[in-house]
């Protein structure tokens, strides 16, 4: 008995992997970037951003209900825009830590995605100056 391999076969399985290898590094490259910008740099984006600046009060609101309400600021300037933000909030987050956050501006609103503040490292774990 002669075996017989279909070639069709093979063809459709290397055009699935070549698919899948397509997919994977579209998503690891490009599919999940977002510009991260502050906020003197967000007036016409419309996407979803990333923004970072230093946290400003006053701090309102609720993040578990109807949002919390703040400011984040350039850190370097004095632009800011205003943030409602949803979800859960970093033990270190404050007025005056530098802080990351995903969202969208909506009439001069950034609304973040729920769940994405982060903050980052303050300068206490930073090592100390010798001059």
């Amino acid at each position: 008995m002669r075996s017989s391999r279909n070639p069709v076969r093979l063809v459709i399985a290397l055009s699935v992997a070549a698919a899948l290898a397509v997919f994977l590094l579209y998503t690891s490259l490009a599919g999940g970037a977002t510009a991260s910008l502050t906020p003197s740099q967000l007036p016409g984006h419309s996407g979803e951003v990333g923004l970072t600046g230093i946290v400003v009060g006053p701090v309102r609101g609720d993040a578990h209900g109807a949002g919390l309400r703040f400011a984040i600021r350039d850190i370097d300037g004095t632009t800011s825009v205003r943030v409602l933000y949803r979800g859960s909030l970093p033990d270190l987050f404050r007025i005056g830590r530098q802080v990351y956050v995903r969202g969208r501006v909506r009439e001069s609103l950034f609304v973040a995605v729920p769940d994405s503040l982060m903050t980052k490292c303050p300068s206490k774990y930073a090592p100390e100056d010798s001059t």
